[in-house]
């Protein structure tokens, strides 16, 4: 395969895995849901392992800056290397929305394969608390973290770029949703 077909074919992949079914219908319930949250003066708290880590990060400070939705993010290595070293790898995310979530915030969970024990804890904790959970997954269509979700996003693919690419542009489109605009002066 020459370089050209491979490029027209990845970014065929993706145009798929971006449009996928009910997808606007799933952004603005996201939306609507983060806006409750902010009008109710609550956050949303955003998480995810690795490649979903960064993603988690980036958008956590668009939506505080730029949309005017307060979100956080546990991404501080100490915080991460204190309750893993604590209370297990698997449940320093769960700890982590224990010491810092409140009633009406939101969670968003974001797990390509959506099998980590810890993305899992975390989404039991927060369901239990009554707070709404929303999961990036992809790979498998039946993965265990979406049986938490209150709003499921999933991608159909075993690509991690894929799925985790097409994660961030969906959540940086809320954050524009929220904001109104796709243009706009970041300062």
């Amino acid at each position: 395969m020459n370089d050209h077909k491979f490029l027209q074919d990845y970014f065929s992949r993706y145009r798929t895995a971006i449009f996928g079914p009910d997808i606007s219908e799933n952004l603005i319930a996201l939306r609507n849901l983060m806006i409750q949250a902010r009008e109710a003066n609550h956050k949303t708290i955003i998480a995810g392992n690795g490649g979903s880590a960064a993603i988690a990060s980036h958008c956590a400070v668009d939506f505080s800056k730029n949309a005017k939705t307060r979100c956080v993010n546990f991404n501080e290595p100490s915080l991460v290397t204190c309750l893993a070293n604590d209370y297990g790898y698997e449940r320093w995310l769960e700890k982590a929305f224990e010491l810092y979530s409140d009633d009406g915030d939101v969670a968003i969970l974001i797990s390509s394969s959506g099998q980590s024990e810890n993305m899992l804890r975390a989404a039991e904790y927060a369901q239990v608390q009554g707070l709404p959970v929303v999961t990036f997954t992809g790979f498998s269509p039946d993965n265990p973290l979406q049986k938490y979700g209150t709003l499921n996003f999933w991608v159909d693919s075993k690509a991690y770029n894929i799925v985790e690419m097409t994660h961030q542009i969906w959540l940086l489109a809320v954050c524009d949703l929220i904001i109104g605009a796709a243009e706009y002066s970041a300062s």
